[in-house]
């Protein structure tokens, strides 16, 4: 977090306990129909506000460019906050080979309605 992600990394009480809901968070995403389904780590954060603020940190690492990539991250980011009704961050790390790649948003709109999620990328070839 410290490296990848530095202005969240100082928005995050690192004193008080982190807690890992790997588990959890295959339960959620288990019956999506988006094909294989991973997340590398979920993590339930405190913030330094001192607000009783949890933040659930996902965070993505994606090693080759995929079509329903921005899409998988819009559902994670959604059961996330539907199951726990709390604030989420999608975080994507992309570990592939092509500099073009670069997707950070997912949007769907029609008729005036729409729906989007944009998340911060790093690249790992930057």
């Amino acid at each position: 977090m410290a490296f990848f992600f530095p202005h969240i990394h100082q928005d995050i009480e690192w004193k008080k306990p982190q807690e890992f809901l790997d588990k959890e968070f295959q339960k959620i995403v288990r019956d999506a129909a988006l094909g294989r389904r991973f997340a590398d780590k979920l993590v339930k954060v405190h913030r330094k506000n001192g607000d009783e603020t949890w933040v659930y940190v996902h965070v993505e690492v994606q090693g080759k460019e995929e079509n329903v990539f921005s899409e998988r991250m819009m559902v994670y980011h959604y059961r996330i906050f539907d199951t726990y009704r709390k604030p989420v961050v999608s975080l994507a790390v992309l570990a592939d080979s092509n500099k073009d790649w670069r997707p950070r948003e997912f949007v769907n709109s029609l008729w005036n309605c729409s729906f989007s999620l944009e998340f911060p990328v790093v690249k790992l070839l930057n």
